[in-house]
């Protein structure tokens, strides 16, 4: 394998490395090049070679360690490629957005690389400590990110508020592992596992627990730490909010199968303890997490808010995978987050894409949209359509395998979770709600001008490659969620 042949004892490691080098040269890169177009290309570059590198590693089974700190397999690989896609799209469209800085382009593409690199050691790694550098790594760099909008106030205000919760989430959850180390006298997951299935359930283990429950509950803004989503990815650029709506949050959600999955499923004598504890208690999480982010969607004017809260919603859904915590769950779990990146993803895309010709982010802006420009309408439905769960579009067949895992899953046994995929059923009904007035303003409603709307092309690009997997994935999801099983596998040992 060429990669073992290049990296040698970092073969493991080599798409990060790739990311790690061009976080590092590319400040450097804009201070000589002087020009955006230079340090765009060479981050799109670096982007480009450490994905197909995973790519071929993923699809060849490679699996290996480096370090004793970060181990590849085929779980590995999937959420590194699912970040990976995340950051091509987003560095795709920043050059052309009007949104994103001109004074700091150099910053800019280091902090949103550097912030791929941290969900990329997450991915691989077992440890609860280096898990939480991994974050901090990502959250850190999100929060300059945040804040490096062109001439909008909200985004110095977003930043602000993102600081402060996501330092409230990070003493929780360093309180939380300082517990379950002080208990076990480790923080490697596996042997977590391995010593509280001895020593049973204490006060100190569930607060620990709950702790990280908390904090890391911050990161995928699952009800009731969800609070700081809607203003930051309103006040945040386009591609930002796009970047933290589809691949940060996803990074939480892979930390929570990470830890709990592996400790309550892999370590069967956790379970037997309290795992049905832990299950209800994520049951309840997702419950009230998609309840309330579709609830308060509805009564939303800005997209981009609007959009927020349904990533509220579908944080919600993905959580129905922790409840069941069963190999087919984890899997139908991990399709979902794959779909959600290109249904929200592309949403989120035309959003900015609208913005850059100066087009609002009120609801009422999109009207007449379809006669301005049938393509990004018809997009648009296509993806909004997709999270509601429409057949035959990714989101439906996602939602599909969820909820199936949720009643009974492959075994055809009727589960003690059919009420937790009943509340999901019925709240993707009233998402439904909020995504048809979209489309009403974009098909029904007349705008006050019907001149054609013309996107930059790295837009049209980005949003093309999202409108394509959303249909792909709808009617041939083996694409993906055959490796969405062999990362569910290896996850669980």
């Amino acid at each position: 394998m060429f990669v073992a042949d290049i990296f040698g004892d970092y073969a493991a490691f080599a798409p990060i490395i790739l990311m790690l080098v061009a976080a590092l040269i590319i400040p450097a890169v804009h201070i000589f090049g002087k020009k955006r177009t230079v340090t765009w290309a060479v981050a799109l570059v670096f982007t480009v070679a450490s994905l197909l590198i995973n790519m071929y590693m993923l699809v060849d089974g490679f699996t290996g360690t480096t370090l004793g700190v970060y181990e590849y397999n085929a779980y590995t690989g999937l959420m590194v490629l699912l970040f990976q896609i995340v950051l091509f799209l987003a560095i795709l469209v920043s050059n052309a957005s009007t949104e994103t800085t001109r004074l700091h382009v150099g910053a800019y593409y280091a902090l949103i690389i550097g912030a791929t690199t941290g969900m990329m050691f997450v991915a691989g790694s077992s440890d609860l400590l280096t898990i939480f550098v991994g974050v901090e790594l990502t959250s850190i760099s999100s929060y300059a990110l945040v804040t490096m909008k062109r001439n909008d106030s909200r985004a110095a205000e977003a930043g602000v508020k993102y600081v402060i919760i996501g330092g409230l989430s990070t003493a929780l959850t360093i309180y939380g592992i300082s517990m379950i180390y002080g208990l076990t006298g480790t923080t490697d997951i596996a042997s977590i596992a391995a010593t509280t299935s001895v020593t049973g359930m204490s006060w100190i283990l569930a607060v620990g627990l709950v702790c990280m429950v908390a904090g890391y509950g911050f990161k995928i803004a699952a009800v009731p730490f969800h609070m700081w989503a809607p203003d930051v990815y309103e006040g945040s650029s386009t591609p930002v909010s796009m970047f933290l709506a589809t691949g940060s949050k996803k990074m939480g959600l892979g930390v929570f199968f990470q830890i709990f999955v592996v400790i309550f499923v892999a370590g069967t004598a956790m379970s037997d303890i309290c795992g049905e504890q832990i299950q209800y208690l994520f049951a309840i999480i997702a419950a009230f997490t998609m309840t309330v982010g579709n609830v308060v969607a509805i009564a939303q004017n800005n997209i981009k808010r609007m959009l927020a809260y349904s990533s509220i919603a579908q944080a919600g859904y993905i959580l129905i995978a922790l409840a069941v915590m069963s190999e087919y769950a984890v899997s139908a779990g991990l399709f979902h987050m794959f779909t959600h990146v290109f249904m929200k993803g592309g949403a989120f895309l035309i959003v900015g894409a609208l913005i850059c010709v100066g087009l609002g982010e009120k609801i009422s802006d999109y009207k007449g949209l379809a006669k301005r420009s049938p393509f990004l309408a018809a997009a648009m439905l296509f993806f909004l359509f997709s999270l509601a769960g429409i057949p035959p579009l990714a989101g439906f067949t996602s939602k599909f395998f969820l909820f199936n895992a949720a009643i009974g899953g492959v075994d055809g046994v009727t589960s003690q979770w059919v009420w937790l995929a009943f509340i999901a059923i019925l709240n993707s009904a009233i998402s439904l709600y909020y995504y048809a007035r979209v489309v009403k303003a974009m098909y029904i409603e007349k705008g006050s001008t019907e001149e054609k709307i013309k996107i930059p092309k790295p837009f049209l690009a980005a949003i093309v490659i999202c409108l394509v997997f959303v249909v792909v994935l709808g009617v041939y999801p083996q694409l993906i969620f055959d490796y969405c099983e062999m990362a569910a596998a290896a996850l669980l040992g």
